[in-house]
């Protein structure tokens, strides 16, 4: 055998570790970076999860994403307590497997409080502990003190007593140091709750795995986690605008200022959940093709719906697709858990960008933003106003919008294939049968339909072009 493939066949042989930092308070930040991690983790077929953790505590409903995450990797899963674990980190380090401790940390007073720091009432006070007290039993059963020793860390009613030693009086919140937490108890002796002391993971990892047989990953966290948690408490906002200038863009010929701006707005959210440890890149894509279809409808075959239909159904999927928690190696099952927040988010920017349309067309000039001011200021063209083709004027001077089918047209605007052109001194909404034309190129009225008017090159312009 090769050297080369030897050492290649050695390092296979290794155990794979991810080490996930748990840092500073337990917010959305820190669900970003342990759901990240930890899909990393398992989409690379990792064989053990470290959390690295020192933390003061944080939000229950935060405590419980990461608990339901840490369920979901199939390995061994580790805490080790850096210094401190308090309130909600000590629950966290319940869920995991082994908990390992620094010789100086700390682990406990995890009673629950509200997220200004005040005490719950006493009703309210009782239902919360009464289900932790449950969630932890569930996770900790395989270990024979944890459940008692966290319910002493959460209620201070709860008495601690092991071998006729106290371990928690009444009236008193659990906390332990690090030689206390891994001491042992009972027949066989069984450590209270820790596993061991370590004085860093790499001295854990030697004595679980041994040294010199696994490879270690290190998570980075950055300040994109903070930005990310606005980014999603922002994602409807975010929707209504970035859709509504995608639909402005359209209507007017050209590609400009809104398109671009409604690009980097959906871009914006698609970074925020794929910082927040949801979507991957795929979601980007599909985004990406929709924007190519209704391109295809609108600068090459217009009028075909199909087209513009089909790009407009792949931009909404792909922005429930980009905001669902979907997990590696496991079936997607389309339940009322997984779709209902994306569904919400996506409906909110819907409405929101409709809003914002009747808005802009009941205050802005000349039937709004696909009408005149914006444009006029967007592509040129000489200012006037824009006859839709079914109004009491048009009817009673030309017969109706059929009777300009033949007629004379110039462009008003640039037409990309959509714009404005003049008949007999009027301007209506146009589309080109193919292609693109300048301001000021002789057209010939080809069709009225719904959205205006069908027009076409006529063959001075086609020789003068050519």
């Amino acid at each position: 055998m090769a050297p080369g493939q030897e050492a290649a066949e050695a390092t296979d042989a290794k155990k794979k570790v991810y080490v996930i930092p748990v840092r500073e308070g337990i917010f959305k930040p820190a669900l970003y970076v342990v759901r990240r991690g930890l899909k990393e983790a398992i989409t690379e077929k990792a064989d053990v999860v470290v959390l690295d953790m020192e933390t003061p505590g944080g939000r229950l409903d935060v405590t419980f994403d990461i608990l339901k995450a840490i369920e979901k990797f199939p390995g061994d899963t580790i805490t080790y307590v850096n210094r401190e674990a308090t309130s909600a980190g000590a629950i966290i380090a319940a869920g995991t497997d082994q908990i390992w401790l620094h010789p100086k940390a700390t682990i406990g007073s995890a009673e629950p409080v509200s997220s200004t720091g005040e005490d719950i009432n006493e009703s309210m006070q009782r239902k919360i502990l009464s289900y932790l007290k449950a969630k932890i039993r569930a996770m900790t059963e395989e270990h024979r003190y944890r459940s008692d020793v966290i319910a002493a860390m959460m209620d201070p009613n709860e008495e601690l007593v092991i071998d006729e030693k106290v371990i928690s009086p009444k009236d008193d919140l659990l906390n332990l140091t690090a030689s206390e937490a891994v001491e042992t108890f009972g027949d066989p002796p069984v450590p209270l709750l820790g596993a061991g002391k370590a004085e860093s993971i790499d001295q854990l990892l030697d004595s679980v795995l041994g040294e010199g047989n696994y490879t270690v990953k290190r998570i980075e966290t950055s300040w994109s986690e903070d930005l990310a948690q606005f980014i999603t408490a922002l994602t409807p906002a975010l929707l209504a605008f970035g859709l509504l200038g995608l639909f402005i863009e359209f209507k007017t010929p050209g590609f400009g200022v809104f398109g671009i701006g409604g690009l980097i707005l959906l871009a914006i959210v698609f970074f925020g959940h794929h910082v927040a440890g949801l979507s991957g890149y795929e979601p980007m894509l599909l985004l990406l093709l929709g924007i190519v279809l209704i391109g295809v409808e609108v600068f090459l075959l217009p009028g075909t719906v199909v087209f513009a239909l089909s790009g407009a159904v792949l931009i909404l999927a792909s922005l429930v697709w980009a905001m669902l928690d979907i997990w590696p190696d496991e079936p997607i099952e389309f339940d009322s858990d997984l779709l209902l927040r994306p569904l919400i988010n996506l409906s909110s920017g819907v409405l929101g960008a409709a809003i914002l349309c009747v808005l802009l067309m009941r205050f802005l000039p000349s039937g709004g933003p696909w009408g005149g001011m914006i444009l006029q200021t967007a592509i040129g063209g000489e200012p006037g106003r824009i006859h839709a083709l079914n109004d009491s004027e048009q009817k009673q001077e030309s017969g109706g919008p059929t009777s300009l089918v033949g007629s004379k047209a110039v462009a008003a605007t640039d037409l990309y294939p959509s714009g404005q052109v003049t008949v007999n001194g009027k301007r209506y909404e146009a589309r080109l049968e193919f292609g693109t034309v300048d301001v000021g190129t002789e057209l010939v009225v080809t069709e009225a339909a719904s959205f205006g008017l069908v027009v076409k090159k006529t063959n001075s312009s086609k020789e003068a072009q050519s």
